[in-house]
């Protein structure tokens, strides 16, 4: 008996609708995306960065390949050269790709160096995906918007 009464005094839809109208009149929240960039939360992994030593403006990466070894999709390659004068490896090329990247932070928690670091950049479309595999200068030089499509491998 009592289900029918729900049925022919549609308490189910009332329910619903009551529901809609309760979040109809209040005050609407949006951003103005180009203009203001939305707050991230601080543990956000965004485009990757090379740190440089702020004294000697030297890159910090010590040519370990820790960062290659631990990266789950191997997306990043780091070549190095011994000098012959002081015997310790000299970083030659450092290439990471941020389009098959997960930015899951692997290759920053294992630097012992801080030398990459994921900033808190996020806007990484291109229209090439050529332009996705970043080098060791553009990876210096962080994420700029006026660079936005431009070819960094050549």
């Amino acid at each position: 008996m009592m289900d029918f009464l729900r049925r022919i005094f549609f308490v189910d839809i009332l329910k619903g609708m009551a529901l809609t109208f309760r979040y109809t009149y209040r005050k609407v929240y949006t951003e103005q995306y180009p203009l203001e960039k939305p707050k991230l939360a601080e543990r956000y992994k965004g485009a990757p960065r090379l740190n440089n030593d702020p004294v000697t403006g030297e890159t910090l990466c010590i040519a370990c390949d820790l960062c290659a070894e631990i990266c789950p999709e191997d997306l990043i390659v780091v070549g190095s050269q011994r000098d012959p004068e002081s015997r310790k490896k000299v970083l030659t090329h450092y290439t990471f790709d941020t389009s098959r990247c997960l930015f899951c932070g692997l290759c920053q928690e294992v630097c012992p160096t801080n030398a990459i670091e994921l900033t808190q950049d996020f806007e990484l479309a291109a229209y090439d995906r050529r332009s996705m595999v970043w080098d060791r200068k553009r990876l210096e030089k962080g994420w700029d918007r006026i660079d936005f499509g431009k070819d960094y491998h050549k």
